[in-house]
């Protein structure tokens, strides 16, 4: 479980969050959608405990992937993944292999993070995340790099450690994989939370803070794998 209880914070003397709660429960995947600027990171780093009056939560239990996470070190990937042991104090080799396969980069184990390319690099440093070992995982925008194959892939990793009784809070800018594989979505707008419910439920507030309509189109797109369907 993680949680805020009537949280605001202020940046560069702007209040970007509002008197905020939240509260999330193992075996959720909850998808924090809105615009730019909406507040979606902030309310990721006070979760992690990286703001002033935010509880920070034990690295053991909680792990957090930032917005464009990059080692600027020369390390292999394997050595970006075992980094995800320091707060546990070992190098426990079976936690690495087991997260670089989920992530799915064990072939690259020896690459240099510096050497490969940016969405690989993004799945070590997600990698990085489940060598810890956590109940909890934090991450924005954990696809971003990702090519749209790779996206379905890492979201259903992401999707099963939920089903496993693990805790996924997710910034995703991409709704409609959102409303896809989260069970909740999340939506801020201008610092405060619009909708908080299951993802068909709240899209309707999405499309609102987007300036969008909500509708079905038969445009070309690429499907999802294995049937997985998306809303768009």
């Amino acid at each position: 479980m993680i949680a805020l209880r009537g949280f605001s914070a202020s940046l560069g003397g702007r209040e970007v969050l509002h008197d905020v709660s939240f509260r999330a429960e193992a075996g959720a995947f909850v998808a924090v959608c809105g615009p730019n600027g909406a507040g979606k990171t902030t309310l990721l780093r006070a979760l992690a405990g990286l703001l002033p009056g935010a509880s920070r939560p034990d690295p053991r239990r909680v792990a957090y992937v930032e917005q464009g996470a990059r080692c600027a070190w020369g390390l292999t990937i394997a050595e970006v993944a075992a980094l995800g042991r320091i707060p546990h104090g070992d190098n426990d080799a079976g936690a690495v292999a087991r997260a670089l396969a989920r992530c799915g980069v064990s072939a690259l184990a020896s690459r240099r993070v510096d050497q490969v390319s940016g969405g690989q690099a993004r799945r070590a440093m997600l990698a990085r995340a489940f060598t810890t070992e956590p109940e909890v995982l934090l991450l924005d925008e954990p696809v971003a790099d990702l090519d749209p194959a790779a996206c379905h892939e890492m979201l259903r990793v992401l999707q099963d450690f939920a089903s496993d009784g693990g805790l996924v809070v997710a910034v995703l800018h991409a709704v409609e994989l959102a409303a896809a594989y989260a069970t909740r979505m999340v939506v801020i707008d201008e610092g405060r939370i619009v909708a908080d419910d299951v993802p068909l439920a709240a899209l309707p507030h999405a499309a609102r803070c987007f300036g969008l309509e909500l509708g079905e189109d038969r445009s070309l797109r690429l499907l999802a794998p294995q049937g997985k369907d998306v809303l768009f």
